[in-house]
């Protein structure tokens, strides 16, 4: 499997994309053998207004709102022309008030350790990827219930499909990842996960570039009950999610992306607005 210089410019372009308190990295192109991509990302989620189970949307109750701050590190390093692997160790504190009501909650959540095997290429343009990933809790639950996450380990397989080309004389690049998580508890949840990126570039030297992302979550678990004070924690929603995004490099090593995104409909969740600041820094090869 041949590398490219076009499909190595790209991939020091790809969005990575938060989604509120979650994070789904695009991944469908390869990176080479001995290099490692760390990416260092802080987010901001903010919802006042929620979607029942039917999919109607209402302010919280008693003026209540949920804010979250997500800081996480992603990496990745290239063991082989199809091979790398993957980590994310993400920290939040999250805070839910209403009127005489206040708490917060914070420490690590889920560490997400994975394998990404490159399954082919079409002419080196576009490139096929499936990730296995394994969830791990780095907290514990107290007796009185969850605070940080499910406190379950988990399972995800995920496929990977990106590509680029040129359009109006400008270079572009997309994105489309979909993964199936089963979290191994009595009432799971089993997710499904998908996000789909389209980037440009602005500029010839590949500095500057826009790109837009569809994405969300759809879960079902036997458990229905909505978490208003901590809403990480319910375990069956749905929620859809469209974010703009402008990315700069600074150098051939170093690269920033600045991200907004808003909830455009859902199930049992938030309605939430969320902002991002992410670096990528690219050691080795």
């Amino acid at each position: 499997m041949k590398i490219t210089k076009p499909a190595l410019k790209y991939s020091l372009t790809i969005t990575i994309a938060i989604l509120t308190a979650y994070n789904s990295f695009a991944g469908g192109f390869p990176i080479r053998p001995g290099r490692l991509i760390l990416s260092p990302s802080v987010s901001y989620f903010f919802a006042d207004k929620q979607w029942d189970s039917t999919g109607v949307k209402k302010p919280f109750a008693n003026d209540g709102k949920f804010t979250s701050i997500s800081m996480s590190l992603y990496a990745e390093y290239g063991i082989s022309r199809r091979f790398s692997v993957v980590a994310l160790v993400p920290y939040v504190i999250n805070n839910y008030k209403e009127t005489n009501y206040n708490q917060t909650f914070s420490g690590l959540t889920d560490l997400e350790t994975g394998l990404k095997y490159y399954l082919a290429n079409i002419n080196y343009i576009y490139y096929f990827a499936l990730q296995g990933t394994v969830i791990t809790p780095m907290y514990k639950n107290p007796a009185t219930g969850p605070q940080l996450g499910y406190g379950e380990e988990g399972a995800e397989l995920k496929l990977s499909f990106a590509g680029s080309g040129n359009v109006f004389n400008r270079s572009y690049y997309f994105n489309v990842d979909n993964g199936v998580r089963q979290y191994f508890g009595t009432e799971g949840p089993i997710q499904d996960r998908y996000n789909a990126t389209f980037g440009i570039t602005l500029d010839t030297k590949f500095k500057e570039q826009l790109s837009a992302s569809f994405g969300g979550f759809y879960t079902e678990s036997n458990f229905k009950a909505y978490n208003k004070y901590n809403p990480i924690l319910t375990k069956d929603f749905a929620f859809n999610q469209v974010s703009l995004s402008y990315g700069h490099a600074f150098s051939k090593v170093v690269s920033l992306f600045l991200t907004g995104g808003q909830f455009i409909s859902g199930r049992n969740t938030g309605d939430g607005t969320s902002a991002s600041i992410s670096f990528v820094y690219r050691v080795g090869n």
